[in-house]
């Protein structure tokens, strides 16, 4: 399966590609009833299992049962101006890994390996902060957080700047950054703020793979954000989420492909006969992480076509 995530991922919104991998699999984190997408919905069965072509599997009746989540395209304004850092991506588990989301804020907290045992999303900004750079041998004014520009963020952005920590606000794409807070040598060292919560699964996949950490809390504050929640099986409105929480499962798959460039991935490249994306692969078990780079060529290429480097 993991030699098939790329593809999967760069054409998340083609079925026949979807159904090309040998899985059974269900969507659990989707794009479908929030943006009005053709598909993608939660609960879709995805996988060859799914195909018109299963019931000539002959004995293949034992199909790896996998439960993914996807975000076709993670900044979506991003990607409309061409800014940096809009990417596609995956994450997928055994049956039963992936939280099931509902479609609200979260609190988010997010750092890289150095940090995570001495943060919490309940200490002061200042305490947490000051905590980060002693993990990791710096000063306070050394740090970058990355934040989200929106209103509800203003007390935020004040505390943070009051400590001397540097600030990276961004438009949009808080999954990206939580990758880079915890990639060494990104430059950046913590996320903070609100933002979605089936975004924040897909980070929690990440951190699995590269032994960083989210704490997470729902943003609950109207009835039918409870009643949303009990639908989904949440009792503890205030339960502090970290990675494992969120994505429990015992092998987690992630994969992102580049859509338009940025700190990590480039955007896609196009030229005449096809185009050319990079993609990062990851997995907790046995853990692993792989930059691919994939020339993909036009089916209808003429005998003229040349491949660019």
């Amino acid at each position: 399966m993991r030699s098939d995530l790329c593809l999967f991922t760069f054409h998340l919104p083609r079925k026949r590609v979807t159904h090309s991998v040998p899985i059974d699999g269900t969507i659990v984190i989707g794009e479908g009833e929030r943006d009005e997408a053709p598909m993608l919905y939660i609960g879709e069965k995805v996988g060859a299992a799914h195909s018109a072509n299963a019931a000539h599997a002959g004995s293949r009746t034992n199909w790896l049962q996998v439960d993914i989540a996807v975000d076709p395209l993670e900044g979506t304004n991003l990607c409309a101006v061409g800014a940096p850092n809009a990417i596609a991506v995956l994450a997928a588990s055994n049956r039963g890994g992936l939280l099931h989301a509902p479609d609200l804020y979260m609190e988010k907290l997010v750092v890289g390996p150095s940090s995570k045992d001495v943060v919490s999303l309940d200490a002061p900004v200042k305490d947490n902060l000051l905590a980060i750079a002693r993990a990791l041998g710096r000063d306070v004014d050394d740090l970058v957080v990355i934040v989200l520009e929106r209103p509800r963020h203003e007390q935020l952005i004040e505390d943070i700047r009051a400590t001397g920590a540097r600030i990276r606000l961004i438009t949009d794409g808080d999954l990206s950054a939580g990758i880079a807070a915890a990639v060494a040598g990104s430059g950046v060292h913590a996320v903070m703020g609100t933002g979605g919560a089936p975004e924040g699964v897909l980070t929690a996949a990440a951190m699995r793979c590269l032994n960083g950490e989210i704490f997470a809390r729902l943003v609950i504050n109207k009835p039918e954000h409870e009643e949303r929640c009990r639908a989904m099986g949440i009792t503890d409105p205030r339960r502090v989420y970290t990675s494992k929480d969120l994505a429990s499962g015992d092998s987690i798959i992630f994969a992102a492909t580049g859509v338009t460039d940025g700190a990590l991935l480039r955007g896609v490249r196009f030229f005449g006969d096809g185009t050319r994306t990079t993609s990062l692969v990851m997995q907790s078990d046995p853990p692993s992480v792989r930059f691919i780079d994939t020339i993909h060529v036009n089916a209808e290429r003429d005998d003229k076509a040349v491949i660019r480097f």
